[in-house]
């Protein structure tokens, strides 16, 4: 079995939302504390969260447990420098992963059953990068084997990995979620309101 870990994306500010979003309350948590869990649940065998705009606070309320905390001071350079961050990181443990699961801390219909089902896509199929099928385009979460470091560590934007997952000439197999909102991203107050009215 490949040895696999989780590298949770949670160091922005929440301009749109008006508040620390990894922190809002949601099923007796926080967002951020049930990505984690869900992570933790999965068959991979780390969890790593990047974290970077109210650092500190988020660190003194969230506990759960076996997760390792990365700072990315360049949090304000947007999500592709939390990539590069967790990676550089990643990559000087003493046991490098063989691959990465990147996946983001306001996905809360994201559960430990579809991580899984990535996971067993990319025992498969460990050549090929396995993203989220978002209608026409490619997305997180999505599964990166060590080969593709390299890469990740180029990225430079606020696309994040979305730039990779879509180049031509990239092996990506894309996995659709079985529910619709599997992928629903927590981004407003609106979106807060009716993630708690579901």
């Amino acid at each position: 079995m490949k040895h696999l870990t989780v590298l949770i994306l949670a160091a922005g500010n929440a301009s749109r939302m008006g508040t620390s979003k990894q922190l809002l309350p949601f099923k007796n948590t926080t967002l951020l504390e049930h990505a984690v869990k869900n992570a933790q649940a999965t068959k991979a065998r780390k969890v790593y969260c990047v974290l970077g705009a109210h650092s500190k606070e988020i660190k003194d309320r969230v506990k759960t447990g076996e997760v390792t905390f990365i700072e990315n001071r360049y949090w304000q350079e947007g999500l592709s420098a939390s990539i590069v961050a967790g990676i550089t990181y990643i990559q000087s443990v003493e046991n490098v992963p063989d691959a990465v699961l990147i996946m983001l801390a306001d996905q809360p219909f994201v559960d430990s059953n579809y991580m899984d089902s990535l996971i067993e896509a990319y025992h498969e199929n460990q050549d090929s990068i396995i993203a989220s099928a978002y209608d026409e385009k490619n997305g997180v979460p999505a599964i990166f084997s060590k080969r593709h470091f390299e890469s990740l560590l180029k990225l430079k934007g606020d696309k994040g990995a979305k730039q990779l997952l879509n180049s031509e000439g990239v092996d990506v197999i894309s996995i659709a979620p079985k529910r619709r909102n599997t992928l629903l991203d927590i981004d407003t107050p609106d979106d807060y309101n009716t993630l708690l009215d579901n």
